[in-house]
């Protein structure tokens, strides 16, 4: 008998419940960091585990939403809803192109063709050092207020009205992948996962199908970048790096690609680790890489395993005091 996946409305609970309890166990910004991350972490998700397309150039488009979001933001006196917008907007735009050229190849040519677009995107905003502000980054940018009628003004220089907005955001864009996922779209981007060609000869259209979650994810990516730039108030040349796409990769190995939870404890695992391991020494990469190999050796299914695990060994040791 097929398992009933659960509701949107039961995971939207799930995630408001992860976000009420991150910034009681941590700092308001490493909380607000890891939702920022859990959102690009889910839009690398939704290409890896859900449309099968390894995309190595994801941190382009949460680049371009960060420089958008901080231009506007600089340059403007447009309201926040506005800014974040035209962040999804145009990184959504950019994803389109791009993934009207690399969708059509598959495999290792398809991951070389999002690696180069990156790469092209990344010395783009470091020689257009007018509007980005090259290898310093774009500093300076500011936090509009938001203004609701019949409401106070809302200041989000507070830390904590930006983390309610950063949760806000990050429970939207979760509801709307998972509800993404249980929708025909995403049995179709399933199945061309498993069998592209028996997919497309059913008459379904693989490569619209992979070229929409492709644009969904960059706009994804493009709203979880202005957050990041509203946070720390710049947008540094390092997040539009092929490390930072290698970096949302593996925040999605890490927690796993059974559940769509994975991805967002994966962020928190990634960034937390990250943190620990600088403090005990200075050369932390090297202990990010061993904790990397022995996930990928041990952990296949990542930390959703370890649980899936857990849980197996309580049912059991349950049913055995049970007799």
């Amino acid at each position: 008998m097929m398992q009933r996946k659960p509701s949107v409305y039961l995971m939207s609970a799930m995630a408001i419940t992860i976000a009420v309890i991150a910034p009681l166990c941590l700092p308001f910004n490493i909380a607000t960091e890891i939702l920022i991350f859990g959102i690009f972490a889910l839009a690398t998700y939704l290409l890896l585990s859900v449309a099968g397309l390894y995309s190595f150039g994801q941190a382009a488009f949460f680049g371009i939403g960060g420089y958008v979001a901080g231009y506007v933001y600089i340059n403007t006196d447009l309201p926040l809803i506005a800014g974040l917008v035209l962040a999804a907007v145009g990184s959504a735009l950019i994803a389109m192109v791009v993934g009207m050229m690399s969708i059509k190849r598959t495999g290792i040519y398809f991951m070389m063709l999002t690696f180069a677009f990156n790469q092209m995107i990344y010395y783009l905003a470091y020689s257009w050092h007018s509007v980005t502000g090259g290898e310093d980054g774009l500093g300076g940018i500011r936090r509009p207020d938001l203004t609701i009628p019949g409401l106070e003004t809302i200041d989000f220089s507070s830390h904590l009205n930006f983390y309610i907005l950063t949760a806000v955001m990050f429970v939207a864009i979760f509801a709307c992948l998972y509800q993404l996922i249980r929708s025909p779209l995403g049995l179709v981007l399933n199945a061309a996962r498993q069998n592209p060609h028996r997919t497309a000869s059913l008459g379904f259209s693989v490569y619209r199908a992979q070229l929409l979650a492709f644009v969904i994810a960059g706009a994804a990516s493009g709203v979880a970048g202005a957050l990041f730039a509203m946070l720390y108030r710049i947008m540094p040349i390092d997040a539009i790096s092929w490390t930072s796409s290698g970096t949302a990769v593996f925040m999605v190995i890490i927690g796993g690609m059974s559940s769509i939870f994975g991805p967002v404890i994966g962020a928190a695992i990634f960034i937390w680790l990250q943190g620990f391991f600088s403090l005990i020494w200075a050369r932390w990469p090297l202990l990010f890489g061993v904790f990397i190999i022995l996930v990928v050796l041990f952990l296949k299914g990542g930390a959703m395993e370890l649980f899936d695990r857990m849980r197996r060994l309580v049912e059991a040791r349950l049913q055995r005091s049970a007799r």
